[in-house]
């Protein structure tokens, strides 16, 4: 549905602005004549570059949503009447496009929708988890309850994003940096020491030869190379977008990785049991729980793995025998689950083993970084080493025949 940008005047004579999501301008104008407000000017919101971007959620964090969720919880648990807390909040925010997301959350509460439902109408900021829990906690009564339990699976889950990514940060930062000194070597100083050999003239060592070779062809197809890099990763990622078998099959060669395919497993099981847990706890019925954790999975056969367990579960199975016979989780995480069906704790349960995959990927991650470290030093020292080396050769054979 489109969404327009509005401005009209109170009966007071104050101007007030805010978007709304509307069929047309006219029903724009109906809705605010029925707030008491006099329409000056209705235009249709330009379209967000990023919208349709992956890893832009309308322009909104997940740190932005944190402190949204902690600050909503903590307006309505001291009984503030929820138009006005939404009203405080869009005031006072920073980011823009959360501002007019919340302003136009608010105008459709005043109209009569449910919080949830007003949610709802804006995914790339409020996901399908945050508002089913929402609307659990609007029908049970409990939204400053949930509120809570949203902030702090929010502030879990971040962390835990936090985490993998700082994995991959270090390593791939030393990479970029060795290969463009490399790069800046064999295109930039290599030259200067071929010059100077042709001057003196004879016949090269085999290494020095090599470099040269190299450095030839660096300098004569460097900027093809890049390009088909890029084009090579835009190629990889538009066709895990668009066939499903290369999405499929990429996603299993991830999770069988011999280092990486077993942090992706902890970080997914993490994900899993949070998620459940927090769901459970909230009153949301475990067969739509389990419909929204396979969506928000990350991993095409993790998400199978989940729905085959939902099926199994919807012709009255138990949840640990599926998830056991997906081989994917594993075994102490499908004992527990039993044991916590069979107590009526599952939540509980599922808490505690988030609790501790989140411990097993923070030592996961540790690991990985203090492995790839020397790694990468080894890689960019021999590298470097072996060039100066090469070019050094020369110099050798030129000092003896000086002699």
């Amino acid at each position: 549905m489109p969404i327009y940008k509005w401005e009209g005047r109170t009966r007071q004579g104050a101007i007030k602005k805010g978007v709304m999501d509307a069929s047309s301008e006219a029903m724009v104008m109906n809705q605010l004549r029925a707030q008491a407000l006099v329409p000056i000017n209705v235009k249709l919101k330009p379209k967000d570059l990023l919208a349709g971007v992956p890893g832009f959620r309308g322009g909104v964090s997940t740190r932005e949503l944190v402190v949204f969720t902690r600050q909503f919880g903590t307006m309505i648990d001291a009984g503030l009447p929820l138009v006005q807390c939404l009203e405080i909040l869009a005031e006072q925010h920073p980011n823009k496009s959360f501002r007019e997301a919340l302003r136009t959350v608010k105008a459709d509460v005043e109209q009569g929708s449910t919080f949830a439902d007003a949610l709802g109408k804006h995914p790339r900021a409020f996901d399908n988890l945050y508002v089913n829990l929402i609307a659990a906690g609007e029908v049970g009564g409990i939204l400053d309850v949930i509120l809570n339990r949203l902030g702090v699976y929010l502030e879990k889950v971040d962390s835990l994003k936090r985490k993998v990514k700082g994995a991959m940060v270090y390593p791939s930062t030393i990479m970029v940096v060795a290969v463009g000194v490399v790069v800046l070597l064999m295109v930039k100083v290599i030259p200067v020491f071929e010059k100077m050999f042709t001057d003196f003239g004879g016949t090269l060592p085999g290494p020095t030869q090599m470099v040269l070779d190299v450095s030839h062809f660096l300098q004569a197809y460097i900027l093809y190379i890049l390009g088909g890099i890029a084009l090579g990763f835009f190629l990889f990622g538009l066709a895990r977008k668009k066939v499903p078998s290369f999405h499929k099959a990429t996603d299993a060669f991830f999770l069988a990785l011999p280092i990486f395919g077993s942090l992706l497993k902890k970080v997914a099981v993490a994900r899993f049991s949070r998620t459940l847990s927090t769901m459970i706890a909230s009153g949301v019925p475990i067969l739509d729980g389990l419909e929204i954790v396979s969506k928000t999975a990350g991993n095409v056969i993790i998400e199978e793995a989940l729905q085959n367990t939902r099926n199994a579960i919807s012709e009255g199975r138990t949840v640990a025998e599926p998830l056991g016979e997906s081989k994917i989780f594993p075994g102490m995480v499908v004992q527990m689950i039993g044991v916590g069906e069979q107590t009526g704790a599952m939540d509980a349960m599922l808490s505690k083993i988030a609790d501790f995959y989140d411990d097993e990927v923070d030592a996961a991650v540790e690991a990985l970084t203090s492995m790839l470290e020397p790694l990468m030093m080894v890689f960019l020292g021999g590298t470097i080493g072996s060039i100066l080396i090469a070019m050094y050769l020369p110099i050798f054979s030129i000092a003896d025949t000086i002699k």
